[in-house]
């Protein structure tokens, strides 16, 4: 997959992406960087996803804490909040109709 196209379309789906995964459970940065990578949606540099976690704190989505870490420093932890929880399914649900959509544009791409 091209690396540019795959950086804007993860641009417009990376907030919702690090929503979902928080709603399995609470998570720190790498975890989550890990966590996204591993679901294929390629390596989140922490200068992305950092930005991306203050921005859904600040709009109360995400509520986060300072835990001691038993072999390291500190880490911050992120847990969504009930607001991030409802934001949360109200975009899952608009994503799903806005991707059949492009779906449903693309399958009527002629192939070669």
């Amino acid at each position: 997959m091209d690396a540019e196209r795959r950086a804007q379309w993860l641009r417009g789906v990376l907030d919702l992406a690090v929503l979902a995964l928080l709603a399995r459970g609470e998570s720190y940065g790498y975890e989550l960087s890990q966590a996204l990578k591993a679901s294929g949606l390629g390596t989140v540099q922490g200068g992305t996803l950092y930005p991306v976690l203050l921005r859904l704190q600040r709009a109360g989505l995400v509520n986060a804490h300072w835990r001691e870490g038993a072999s390291g420093p500190a880490r911050k932890y992120y847990r969504i909040s009930a607001a991030g929880s409802e934001a949360l399914r109200a975009a899952a649900t608009d994503w799903t109709a806005f991707a059949g959509s492009v779906g449903a544009i693309l399958r009527e791409v002629p192939k070669p």
